[in-house]
């Protein structure tokens, strides 16, 4: 059989062009096979090799990320592009070290780059090093004032400091970054004077989670004296919202804006908060309607007698970490065989797919699919013994409504549960779990397995 005809340079040179053409234009699957006919004809291209590990990063693959970047990195170690693919798909992994010495080398030839400055803070934070993470970035700030990246990091490294005063300050950079999409309000953003009188609209930001979470400052605008305390929201969490402390009228979606006189971020109490008091508030009080309780209460009768636990895998996949904070269904099924524990699914998502495939709601009880809102979800919470979640949403949920709740961690947490430790002074009914070596799950539920046992024995000397 004759071999296949070499291209020509010209027609190498084409199919590198269209393969870049087609990655930068967002046609990734179209670009993929691409790439592989171009790299298996020029393996020593190193800029194709960090632009495959690019495409493959954004596409939530990260193991073959990091080989595409070693690859380029092998060939032009030099080429400072290349360095800082490498450097991101390092930190993202959770190898920081390594991440933190190749993004140091970098500066040494782009001593004014913000972005990389930045970047050099956030793995300072997800090493622990909150203190260096603070300096580095202040110094960083003050060379580049009007970079919003350094400002959000250096909130985030605050935040995990537990300087909540500052960092809540530097967290208003949110808005200045791409994360957010800026408000379209014509009426004034309220400025922190008193109120007097005035109506104030309260807006919800980020995740479920974090409106859950930072409910508990809503109260601190009483201080202010307003007419009228407004909290937007959104229809999953509306009826476990009514009646929430500190506002005087819930509305689903926007309302009309004579409907208000001043308008305000959730995200911009907190520092009322803390520029009085250096611990956080007790969290919110949520509604659990009568009808969600009668329905969880009918759901669980059948394994009233055994231990029960719910449990939660994943939280949204659109969360730009989700791939890390989250973990397969499957670790749980080392708990199955834990006598007289039944655990029951909370998590109510695409995943759940997979959950069913494989048999697992056959032994785990898929409670959470049927839920109609967070309002249902708290009353199934309320009939367990235990929640086991991923941190996600339930999580805040659990801890607000005052339930056992084991939150388990990746080796990077989001600030609030900061870097060490299994406690936390934001949830009083929740111990943290956290991974000790970055992406091991196992390790993690080897000590949920061990803990879990003797939780169940405290349970039935209790009703012994």
């Amino acid at each position: 059989m004759p071999k296949p005809e070499t291209p020509s340079p010209q027609t190498l040179e084409a199919l590198r062009e269209q393969t870049m053409t087609l990655h930068k234009a967002g046609k990734i699957a179209e670009a993929r096979p691409l790439y592989a006919r171009y790299l298996e004809q020029a393996p020593d291209d190193a800029l194709m090799w960090s632009n495959l590990g690019a495409l493959l990063r954004s596409s939530g693959q990260h193991e073959l990320a990091r080989v595409a970047q070693r690859r380029a990195y092998a060939l032009e170690p030099d080429r400072i592009s290349i360095a800082n693919n490498l450097a991101n798909i390092l930190a993202d992994l959770g190898e920081c070290e390594e991440a933190l010495e190749l993004r140091r080398e970098v500066l040494k030839t782009r001593p004014d780059d913000p972005m990389l400055k930045a970047m050099i803070g956030k793995v300072l934070r997800s090493l622990g090093r909150t203190d260096d993470a603070v300096s580095f970035l202040e110094a960083a700030r003050d060379a580049h004032p009007d970079e919003p990246e350094i400002a959000i990091q250096l909130a985030m490294s605050q935040l995990a400091g537990a300087d909540y005063v500052e960092g809540f300050r530097n967290f208003d950079a949110r808005w200045r970054t791409n994360e957010l999409t800026p408000r379209q309000i014509t009426k004034p953003k309220w400025d922190g004077a008193p109120l007097n009188g005035k109506r104030i609209l309260v807006l919800p930001e980020q995740g479920f989670g974090d409106g859950i979470a930072f409910a508990r400052f809503l109260p601190m605008l009483q201080a202010f004296e307003p007419a009228e305390v407004i909290m937007q929201t959104e229809r999953p969490v509306a009826r476990l919202y009514e009646g929430l402390e500190g506002v005087d009228r819930l509305v689903v979606g926007p309302p009309p804006e004579d409907a208000f006189d001043v308008w305000t971020n959730l995200m911009d109490l907190p520092p009322l908060h803390f520029e009085q008091i250096d611990t956080p508030p007790a969290p919110t009080g949520l509604h659990i309607p009568q009808d969600s309780r009668d329905r969880a209460r009918a759901l669980v009768a059948p394994n009233a007698d055994r231990f029960k636990v719910g449990v939660v895998w994943s939280g949204s996949l659109t969360y730009r970490a989700n791939a890390f904070r989250s973990f397969s269904h499957t670790e749980f099924h080392r708990l199955l065989d834990i006598p007289e524990v039944q655990m029951f699914s909370l998590y109510k998502g695409p995943k759940l797919d997979a959950f069913r495939a494989d048999g697992s709601n056959m032994l785990i009880i898929d409670a959470g699919s049927r839920d109609r809102d967070f309002a249902d979800c708290a009353a199934l919470m309320e009939e367990m013994d235990l929640i086991i979640t991923s941190d996600t949403a339930t999580a805040h949920l659990a801890g607000s409504l005052g339930c056992p709740v084991w939150t388990l961690l990746h080796w990077d947490a989001f600030w609030l549960w900061r870097h060490e430790g299994p406690h936390t002074p934001w949830y009083p009914s929740m111990r943290l779990f956290r991974q000790t070596t970055p992406r091991d799950w196992s390790g993690v539920f080897t000590r949920v397995r061990t803990r879990l046992f003797a939780e169940v024995d405290k349970w039935k000397e209790a009703r012994a």
